[in-house]
């Protein structure tokens, strides 16, 4: 008899979640999409692009913003990973430029790759977004204008099937995405017994709220992507 695996409740916000839903299922699992947050764009007008040498993306979700916002695609798109970057060419942006990490490693990429003339640059982000990467340019004699053109808000609720899952007792994994998806995740599942429920987080950082509650475990993937999220997600479900 096969071993029955289990429901994997994902909190990404959209549209986000349906890739990482669609990757799941291409693995054989059940994915039950709960986004515990939500995208909206904010009232920001994009400034005068000429005085720009190029524009940093920290998200594939502020490359979807900045194309909905302007039809800018020739300035160079410095993006912080392969998910962002791949955002990037879909939406026509030339060059794109790749990272692999963090905020941190962003701004070591672009001061060792830089050839421009102008050092002035546009990151476009979450509202939200915690200004690192602006500091770290900046002493590397940069000029970063911040254009926070959306914002990520708690979603209402967590949806009937993902609350069955938590609430069967069986056993039920969530994938979170950020550390402010914790966050909302634990606001709607405020009341639940989360103690046979296991979190796969996509970095440490994101994982850091929900060491504080009793749950089934909390796994932190060693490089916050979506490929090694899902490597993270394979090892808990082959320990389990």
């Amino acid at each position: 008899m096969s071993e029955t695996r289990p429901s994997v409740i994902v909190t990404r916000a959209e549209p986000g979640g349906s890739q990482t839903a669609e990757r799941l299922e291409g693995k054989g699992l059940t994915p039950l999409l709960s986004p515990a947050l939500e995208l909206a764009a904010r009232a920001e007008a994009v400034p005068d692009l000429s005085g720009f040498g190029g524009l940093v993306f920290t998200s594939a979700n502020g490359v979807r913003f900045f194309a909905e916002a302007s039809d800018a695609r020739t300035l160079p798109a410095w993006c912080v990973g392969p998910a962002t970057a791949s955002e990037a060419l879909r939406e026509g942006f030339s060059p794109v430029h790749e990272s692999s990490g963090n905020a941190h490693d962003l701004a070591h990429y672009i001061a060792h790759h830089w050839s421009a003339e102008s050092r002035s640059l546009l990151h476009i982000a979450n509202a939200a977004a915690k200004g690192d990467l602006k500091k770290a340019l900046e002493e590397a004699g940069f000029t970063v204008t911040f254009l926070p053109l959306y914002e990520a808000r708690r979603a209402g609720n967590l949806n009937e099937e993902a609350l069955g899952a938590i609430r069967s007792g069986t056993r039920t994994i969530v994938l979170i995405h950020s550390r402010k998806g914790a966050e909302a995740f634990l606001a709607l599942a405020n009341g639940l017994n989360l103690t046979k429920t296991e979190f796969v987080a996509i970095s440490s950082q994101a994982a850091a709220p929900l060491e504080t509650i009793a749950t089934g475990g909390v796994y932190a993937a060693g490089h916050p992507d979506e490929d090694h999220l899902m490597a993270c997600l394979e090892g808990v479900l082959a320990n389990g």
